[in-house]
């Protein structure tokens, strides 16, 4: 569907240039077509839908999962050709359509496969069949050479059986007729060549009637004469008859290939439509690439903001000169409606203007724009322009007489959902009758609750944009010093010409300028200087600004460090309070384990361990408790209730489950510290005056005597006798 937006708006926004950047990146002719021909997209559906699409082929190129191949070949005619009754296309062709379908389900099931990354390609995907028919039928024929395979028909098998056969009989014959020719000294010292695709003997002129054949032609000189033996002629006869059938077998097959493949031909024509689609977005997104471009944020409600924009067509010519370009941020809603920009020309009045519509205009194509992320607008119905000097030689009208109708074209088709863009509003006539006319034309585009931007240099209409309620000045920034142009717009403020200030400065006698002061009514210059002393004035403002912006920015980017140092400290002091908390915790634990242990161990009850490492753990409990109440007013509170409860049980269970480690522990090195004791024990010769007791008495005593195993014990008031093995050491004798 055709868009509201005239082929006169493209021209004067000089979108035609942008789809030639565009077309370069495309990787096939059909592509470069088809961009050379985009226009605005009315059907705001489809419009989003093309916008999805190049943003998230623009996101593969940041991915490991970038696209397949989608490159082809324009077999656009060939499909047409194959689909005429009877007819049949050349076995390059065939493999040409054969890889076309291929490549489309090779994306399929791409697009299948990724459909989370590339949700509007797999929509796209899903609307074209996927079928291996067509590759498989063709390469059931041809072979990737382009040869029709021998066993594409049983005829063609045979004729190439005899084709071979044929050629043997010829080189045999050949052979014969080249060694007898070589004995007999006819030939000359090359022997053979090639003739018209056929092997001949080169025959000295002087025996040219010796050797019997047919003389295919001579050598510059005349020396060699070039004969086909007799012996091979009649086998070339019956070749070439082979060779006449093999190719009109090879028709045959191709045509009834042709026949099983038309019914296809609509699908073909569909695959050549998506792969071209495809080279389109990729185009898009290569040049979104190149041009930093991105989708920004389509509001349903009315308004513009365009932050650090740029117009592609300048930046572009500006990096290949290693210039910079100066970006622009405006805004149009409903509470500023309209913009006029005025101020001296050269400034960068037009280009701001230019850059708002064009941007616009490719948004609106489906192409990606050059503007900050947090960049936002909303879809037109209709777009007019009027820029440049469009003075009508065919139409025999004046610049005035043109922009006059190009009004009453404006007046019919401005509406709600217009942007218009007028550069030099009101010129080409009497600046009071033109600039009252101007007037008239501005307050219709307010009423009618159009948004657009106009530049002038008219004081009436900045007279007028400042009493209007949503209509704002604005001004293209000078330096007041040298008035070389910043090409920054200021919003807020009217912009003086600086008439002759520029006059001034480029050297025009200060008595003329005078002069033309004077013819200038007084309130007008007053009205003018006051403009210039105003702007001047708002430079500096802004220079003040600009730098108390910049200091206030690292002020807050050092406030903003130093409270991430501060939080990153707390966190840190935070985790070492909670980690103390536990390791004291651990202790606690520890130390009420080991009394445990330790008492265990003096009574070796274990009935008494469990009962005081039960109760151990309910006073814990209780503990716990009393520091965390639970008001199980609420289903939730009851069920975190449960929860808790069960990771107290947890807890129990993992103590019970550490304590009893540790007892099997501890009777484990028990064990072996009695083993290893005992053993010291039988290993240990017992001398006079050792202490010892006997085992598991408490009473100790001194050896007085010892008679080979047998021992005499020395209690002060009585003796008796054991055997050394029933002894256990208390203390060695001192020496």
């Amino acid at each position: 569907m055709r868009t509201n937006i005239s082929d006169k708006t493209l021209q004067d926004l000089e979108f035609s240039t942008v789809l030639q950047h565009v077309a370069e990146h495309c990787i096939s002719g059909l592509g470069k077509e088809n961009v050379r021909e985009i226009q605005p997209i009315a059907n705001k559906e489809q419009l989003f839908t093309e916008l999805h699409l190049v943003n998230e082929y623009v996101s593969s190129f940041e991915s490991e999962n970038s696209l397949p191949n989608h490159g082809f070949d324009n077999v656009t005619e060939k499909i047409k050709r194959l689909a005429i009754e009877n007819s049949f296309i050349e076995t390059d062709a065939y493999l040409k359509i054969a890889t076309t379908s291929l490549t489309v389900n090779e994306l399929i099931k791409f697009f299948k496969k990724f459909q989370v990354q590339f949700p509007t390609f797999f929509k796209l995907s899903q609307k074209i069949e996927f079928t291996t028919s067509v590759d498989d039928e063709i390469k059931k024929i041809i072979e990737i050479s382009g040869e029709v395979k021998n066993n594409a028909s049983q005829a063609l098998k045979q004729i190439r059986k005899d084709i071979n056969h044929v050629r043997g009989k010829i080189g045999a014959s050949f052979s014969s007729a080249l060694s007898k020719s070589i004995a007999s000294g006819y030939l000359d010292d090359i022997k053979e060549t090639v003739v018209d695709n056929q092997r001949v003997l080169a025959v000295s002129a002087m025996y040219r009637k010796k050797v019997a054949g047919s003389l295919l032609g001579a050598s510059k000189s005349g020396n060699i004469v070039y004969i086909a033996p007799q012996a091979t002629l009649s086998y070339s006869r019956e070749y070439q008859n082979f060779i006449y059938e093999e190719k009109q077998e090879v028709v045959k097959i191709l045509r009834d290939l042709a026949t099983t493949i038309r019914p296809f031909t609509p699908l073909l024509e569909q695959y050549i439509w998506y792969l071209t689609h495809i080279d389109v977005v990729g185009a898009k997104a290569k040049y979104a690439v190149e041009m930093n471009a991105i989708l920004p944020k389509i509001s349903k409600v009315k308004k513009i903001y365009f932050k650090n924009a740029v117009h592609p067509i300048l930046w572009r010519k500006n990096q290949q000169q290693e210039i910079e370009t100066i970006p622009q941020t405006i805004r149009l809603d409903e509470k500023q409606q309209i913009i006029v920009i005025s101020g001296p020309n050269a400034g960068g009045k037009s280009i701001t203007l230019k850059t708002i519509g064009l941007l616009q205009i490719m948004l609106q194509s489906g192409i990606l724009i050059p503007v900050d992320e947090r960049s936002e607008t909303y879809i037109f119905d209709t777009i007019l322009t009027d820029i440049g000097d469009n003075q009508s030689i065919e139409n025999q009208l004046s610049t005035y007489s043109y922009r006059l109708k190009n009004m009453r074209n404006f007046l019919r088709r401005c509406g709600e959902n217009t942007l218009f863009l007028i550069d030099e509003f009101g010129t080409g006539s009497d600046p009071e009758l033109g600039g009252a006319l101007a007037e008239i034309f501005l307050e219709e585009f307010y009423y009618k609750k159009a948004f657009g931007i106009i530049t002038t240099h008219y004081s009436n209409l900045k007279v007028l944009a400042s009493e209007l309620e949503n209509v704002s000045n604005a001004n293209m920034q000078f330096d007041e010093r040298s008035l070389e142009p910043l090409y920054k717009l200021f919003i807020g403020q009217a912009g003086s010409s600086f008439t002759f200030e520029v006059a001034q400065k480029n050297g025009i006698p200060f008595s003329l300028i005078n002069k033309a002061k004077k013819r200038v009514e007084t309130e007008k210059i007053r009205l003018d200087k006051t403009i210039s002393n105003l702007q001047k004035e708002r430079s500096r403002l802004q220079k003040n600004s600009d730098h108390l912006e910049k200091q206030k920015s690292k002020g807050k980017e050092h406030l903003d460090s130093l409270q991430e140092k501060e939080d990153k400290i707390q966190s840190k002091l935070a985790g070492f309070q909670e980690l103390y908390d536990q390791n004291q915790k651990m202790l606690s634990l520890g130390r009420k384990t080991n009394e445990l242990l330790n008492k265990y161990f003096q009574t070796n009850n274990k009935k008494e361990l469990n009962a005081n490492f039960n109760k151990w753990v309910v006073d814990e409990k209780v503990r716990f408790a009393k520091k965390n109440p639970l008001k199980l007013k609420t289903k939730t509170q009851k069920q975190k209730a449960k929860v808790v409860e069960k990771q107290i049980q947890d807890t129990i269970k993992k103590v019970e489950k550490e304590v009893l480690e540790k007892v099997i522990e501890v009777r484990k090195e028990k064990k072996i510290v009695a083993a290893k004791v005992a053993k010291e024990k039988s290993e240990y010769v017992y001398n006079i005056n050792d202490k010892v007791k006997i085992i598991d008495s408490n009473a100790v005593g001194t050896i007085d005597r010892i008679d080979k195993k047998k021992v005499t014990i020395n209690y002060g008031f009585f003796t008796t006798k054991t055997t050394v093995n029933k002894l256990e050491l208390v203390e060695k004798a001192k020496k």
